[in-house]
């Protein structure tokens, strides 16, 4: 592309667009945050077990399982916009079934329609983000979600503490009834964005794809050329061609699910950091943060919670640092350096955690070292992973295949998550929690080296020139193997 494109200014009207869009992202990460503190009231309140606290977590989880597959072909027939006021709805309904429930069903009930919008929100607003960025600024606004996720979760946090005084039969319903509040800001607020531009174009509405372009670039030459290479992406990817708007994401499934050589390697990049992004831990690591601590010697609930808002802080101070050197370091150097940095973190994590459970004194330095632990895992995963992982499957598919090939690879990430959050605590009841740390220090090295090996830059690249980036690894790797086989 010409040098117009490359304009490292931040356009405001893209970035108001990507803040509303990723603003869907805080309900995932309040959820994450208050049921941290909530379930420790909703276990002594409803007199639940530990495999229902388990199930209780872990539903969203799975349930936005949903939300996320459905979401690629959702956005494909509705639009991005409207998709997103469809998340933050569902969300809505199921943050007030969760704050007026009565009993355990009810809770889990409304668990599963919050869950569906979780899903929802987890694949549109990557995808809507990149495919209205100018590609040079595309990483630190596609990683905005991941941001909006982090602020969610220091947000509930700080509503743990300061509600975890009330009683208990009312602080967790006040807790996971709040959601309902911004679910409606959100809903209101996306109403007054524009759609996607790529999606306009897919749709033969080429003129609208246009003025949304001029609005979100540079100068009239960058939109311009941005409009040229969308259409001809366009034509080379839909029989339909832009000029018709029969087109609604027909004939994608069969191509993910018999892929060529180019959409395969996409997809074990796409799946791959999805798949790793969870199997980190790093969300069971935020929801059962208060129950480590308080089988390391923390007793009081006030200073459990305490400890997860010096968590969040760590976690919303680093989220923020990779958001804006993402698009001058690149992807590839922020998630190695995560990655090692997790690898590190849990490994210490889970030797301080093991010594903790096999003293008897319960020494402060070895609960301060496991607190330093926590708060760098949590860091490093905000450095490269947490953001990363929206950045990069929302950038890599061709256009035609980009929202169902992504509500696929988030489909992965949320049964990851919510396998894991369902059987964390089982799993740490029979080889400690130390022995489980020291379990995911392993997984972050296999997933560094995955890393390293199948996941080529993508910084400084248009999203139409992704497909020639992959073409080029997939030349490498076949030489490779021909000089082998020789």
């Amino acid at each position: 592309m010409d040098s117009t494109s490359r304009n490292t200014h931040i356009n405001k009207y893209a970035l108001a667009c990507a803040l509303l869009a990723s603003t869907n992202s805080i309900l995932l990460g309040y959820d994450i945050g208050v049921m941290s503190g909530a379930v420790l009231s909703i276990k002594d309140n409803l007199k639940i077990s530990s495999t229902q606290v388990e199930i209780l977590v872990g539903s969203l989880n799975v349930c936005s399982l949903i939300g996320s597959f459905a979401s690629g072909k959702t956005s494909d027939m509705i639009g991005r916009r409207y998709t997103i006021v469809l998340a933050a709805a569902t969300f809505f309904i199921g943050a007030l079934l969760m704050g007026l429930a009565k009993n355990f069903g009810y809770l889990m009930a409304g668990r599963v329609v919050a869950g569906i919008g979780v899903g929802y929100s987890l694949m549109i607003a990557p995808v809507y983000t990149a495919e209205l960025s100018p590609t040079m600024t595309r990483g630190l606004l596609t990683s905005l979600p991941e941001v909006f996720i982090t602020l969610g979760i220091l947000l509930g946090y700080v509503m743990n503490y300061a509600l975890s005084g009330l009683p208990e039969h009312i602080n967790w319903r006040l807790m996971l009834g709040f959601a309902a509040i911004p679910a409606v800001g959100i809903a209101v607020g996306v109403m007054f964005m524009p759609e996607s531009p790529r999606w306009l174009v897919l749709k033969g509405r080429v003129d609208e794809a246009q003025k949304v372009l001029r609005n979100t670039s540079g100068n009239e030459d960058e939109a311009r050329l941005r409009l040229e290479e969308i259409t001809k992406a366009a034509l080379d990817q839909t029989t339909c061609g832009p000029n018709g708007d029969t087109w609604k994401g027909q004939g994608v499934w069969k191509e993910l699910l018999k892929p060529s050589p180019l959409i395969r390697r996409v997809l074990v990049a796409a799946i791959g950091i999805n798949f790793f992004m969870q199997a980190s831990g790093n969300d069971a690591v935020v929801y059962y943060t208060p129950e480590v601590f308080k089988a390391a010697g923390i007793r009081k609930r006030k200073n459990l919670v305490g400890v997860t808002i010096i968590m969040g802080l760590a976690k919303t101070s680093f989220v923020l640092v990779s958001a804006f050197f993402l698009d001058k370091f690149g992807r590839r150097p922020l998630l190695l350096l995560g990655s090692i940095g997790m690898a590190i973190s849990l490994a210490v994590l889970g030797l301080g955690t093991m010594f903790l459970e096999h003293s008897s004194d319960k020494p402060t330095w070895a609960i301060v070292v496991c607190v330093i632990a926590v708060c760098a895992d949590v860091s490093f995963f905000s450095i490269g992973l947490g953001p990363i992982t929206w950045v990069y499957t929302s950038e890599i598919f061709p256009m035609r295949l980009r929202a169902q090939g992504s509500s696929l690879a988030v489909s992965v990430n949320r049964l990851v998550s919510g396998v894991i959050a369902m059987t964390f605590l089982t799993i740490s009841n029979k080889i400690t929690f130390g022995g489980m740390f020291l379990v995911l220090s392993g997984v972050m090295t296999v997933a560094t080296i995955f890393f390293y090996v199948f996941l080529p830059e993508t910084k400084g690249k248009s999203l139409e020139e992704m497909g020639a980036l992959f073409e080029k690894k997939d030349t490498e790797s076949s030489k490779v193997i021909e000089m082998s086989e020789r």
